[in-house]
């Protein structure tokens, strides 16, 4: 018997792109910080993000549960000119990303780690899609901060919601923009 999958996330995509996949799961939310270890490289910076919400997750699922389970843990970070820019602080942050990255490229990176319950045994990558936005106005900056969808996204856009209008194209998975690529999560899941 497959052991059950376990989404250690408060994200709403997630949940609904695991969702459609066809994936059954539970979700389990974990709250950790999100600082990243700025003594590793961008990637490794995401990855130990994803790997500190399974180590927070594991202790708490296993004092509940008796099965088998595997943990689910992402976290993505859009990268402009190799630093990650996270989530807006307040509208204005919010106009200053999205003035960042109007007219230019960036990526998005996200890392996925699972580990597996009774063994430990965790298996774990990044993903990246590359993402050109094509010029935008002020008068575009804040009318897309007005609608609120820019405040809970890294880079202050959801490429699946209205912020989408701004991209000029895209190179790589779009689910992993969306944040979780989830040909990458079927891989991993492979492995066990």
């Amino acid at each position: 018997m497959k052991p059950a999958l376990i989404l250690a996330s408060e994200s709403p995509r997630r949940k609904q792109l695991l969702s459609e996949a066809g994936f059954s799961f539970d979700v389990v939310p974990v709250k950790v910080s999100e600082i990243p270890n700025k003594n590793l490289n961008v990637n490794d910076q995401i990855l130990d993000i994803a790997r500190r919400k399974a180590s927070a997750a594991l202790p708490l699922l296993k004092s509940s549960r008796q099965d088998a389970f595997i943990v689910l843990c992402a976290d993505t970070e859009v990268i402009f000119n190799g630093a990650p820019l996270g989530k807006p602080a307040d509208r204005q942050d919010a106009y200053r990303i999205l003035k960042l990255l109007s007219g230019k490229y960036h990526e998005v990176i996200t890392a996925v780690c699972l580990v597996e319950s009774s063994t430990g045994k965790e298996v774990s990558q990044t993903e990246t899609t590359k993402i050109y936005f094509r010029q935008l106005t002020d008068d575009e900056i804040w009318t897309y901060i007005d609608t609120g969808e820019p405040m809970d996204k890294a880079g202050a856009y959801g490429i699946q919601g209205q912020g989408g209008k701004f991209i000029e194209r895209f190179d790589g998975p779009f689910y992993n923009v969306v944040g979780l690529p989830i040909d990458l999560v079927k891989n991993l899941l492979s492995k066990f």
